[in-house]
C-alpha cells in the first residue's frame, strides 16, 4: 500500500465564530470573542487529523475553483495531505458553512452542500484512491453521485485489495437508508452517530441497532455517543461500551469525524479494540477542546498522554450501558 489512510468524501470550508447566543436582528452586529477558519468534513476533519498524528494521508473529494476552494488546497496541503485525487470543475462551488458555536460548544451551521454531491471517482482514478492501508468513505449520504453505488464499488475493491474499510455517513431518517445500505457489505468498521444509526433504523437500543447493521454485512459498529462515550459491537461477539472523557468543552464541530482518525490511527498501530476505541475517544475530545474541526488535536504524543491521564466521564446512561 502506497499510503496509510484514503479519507474520501465530504470536504467542506468552515467559518466558526465563537460564542454565539443570539442572531442580531435587523442589520445589527453582536460582536464574539473567537473567529476561525477550518477544514471540516466527515472527510476532512479525518484526513487532517491523522495527518496530525503521523500517517501518511490521501484526501479525495470536490472544491469549486473559488477562493475557499483555494483554501481547502492549500490547507490540507499543509499538513502533507495527497490532494492528487481531488476533483476541481468550472461551474462546481466549494462546500461551505458558516458555524455559530454556542457557548456549551453545540454548533448551529448555514450549510452550502457544493462539489461534495458533484465529484465521482470513475475507473481511471479508482486504484490511487483505494490504494491505502485503511480507506475511509466519510459523508455517505451526502455523496449525491458517488452515493449510486459507486462508494460501494470501491470498497469492494478496496477489500479486496487488502484495504481495511471505515464509513460514516451523513443521515436523518429511514430514507438515507438505501445509500448506506449499499455500502455496508463491504464495510469493516461502521462509525456513525447513534442518533443517526437510530435515524436510519428506528430503533433505540445500542445492540439491537448495531445487530441490524452487521445483519447488513457490517463486520463491526462503532457508534459515537456523544458525552456518553462509545459503542463497540463485533460480528464476533466482542462488544462494549466506553465512557467519554472530561473535558471543557469549545466546539463540537468534527468530533465525530476526529473520532474516526483517531480509530484510523489505531487500526495502523496495531492497538486492541478497547485501545482502540480509548484512542479515537481521547482524539475526540481534544477535537472538542479546540475552535473548528481537528484544532485541538496536536499530535500522537499527546493524544496519548491526554489518554492515559483525563478522567473519564462516568454519566448515568453510560453506567447503565456498562452494567
Amino acid at each position: 500500500m502506497t499510503l496509510d489512510y484514503t479519507a474520501m468524501g465530504f470536504i467542506t470550508f468552515d467559518c466558526l465564530g465563537w460564542p454565539v447566543t443570539a442572531i442580531p436582528e435587523g442589520g445589527g452586529t453582536t460582536f464574539i470573542d473567537d473567529l476561525t477558519l477550518a477544514v471540516s468534513g466527515a472527510a476532512g476533519t479525518a484526513a487532517i487529523a491523522a495527518a496530525k498524528m503521523g500517517l501518511s494521508c490521501r484526501a479525495v473529494g470536490g472544491v469549486g475553483p473559488d477562493m475557499m476552494g483555494d483554501w481547502v488546497l492549500q490547507r490540507l496541503n499543509q499538513f502533507g495531505i495527497d490532494t492528487s485525487a481531488m476533483q476541481r470543475r468550472p461551474g462546481w462551488r466549494t462546500s461551505s458553512s458558516i458555524v455559530t458555536t454556542r457557548p456549551d460548544g453545540a454548533r448551529p451551521a448555514l450549510h452550502m452542500k457544493g462539489a461534495t454531491g458533484d465529484f465521482f471517482i470513475d475507473d481511471d482514478l479508482a486504484p490511487q484512491v483505494i490504494d491505502a492501508r485503511v480507506v475511509h468513505f466519510g459523508g455517505v449520504g451526502l455523496m449525491t453521485r458517488m452515493d449510486e453505488g459507486r462508494n460501494a464499488e470501491l470498497a469492494r475493491r478496496a477489500q479486496a485489495a487488502g484495504a481495511i474499510t471505515t464509513a460514516d455517513i451523513f443521515a436523518g431518517s429511514a430514507a438515507d437508508m438505501p445509500a448506506v445500505a449499499s455500502i455496508l457489505p463491504y464495510t469493516d468498521y461502521f462509525m456513525p452517530s447513534i442518533e443517526e444509526a437510530h435515524a436510519l433504523t428506528g430503533r433505540h437500543d445500542l445492540e439491537g441497532t448495531a445487530a441490524f447493521f452487521i445483519d447488513k454485512g457490517v463486520r463491526c459498529c462503532v457508534f459515537t455517543l456523544g458525552q456518553d462515550g462509545a459503542y463497540y459491537h463485533h460480528q464476533n461477539g466482542t462488544r462494549f461500551t466506553l465512557p467519554a472523557y472530561e473535558v471543557p468543552v469549545r466546539c463540537t464541530c468534527g468530533c465525530g469525524d476526529a473520532f474516526d482518525a483517531g480509530f484510523a490511527v489505531a487500526l495502523i498501530r496495531g492497538m486492541d479494540a478497547e485501545t482502540a476505541v480509548r484512542f479515537a475517544q481521547a482524539t475526540a475530545a481534544l477535537n472538542a477542546t479546540g475552535l473548528g474541526s481537528q484544532a485541538g488535536v496536536e499530535d500522537f504524543d499527546a493524544t496519548w498522554a491526554f489518554m492515559e491521564r483525563t478522567p473519564l466521564r462516568r454519566s448515568p446512561a453510560t453506567l447503565a450501558a456498562v452494567a
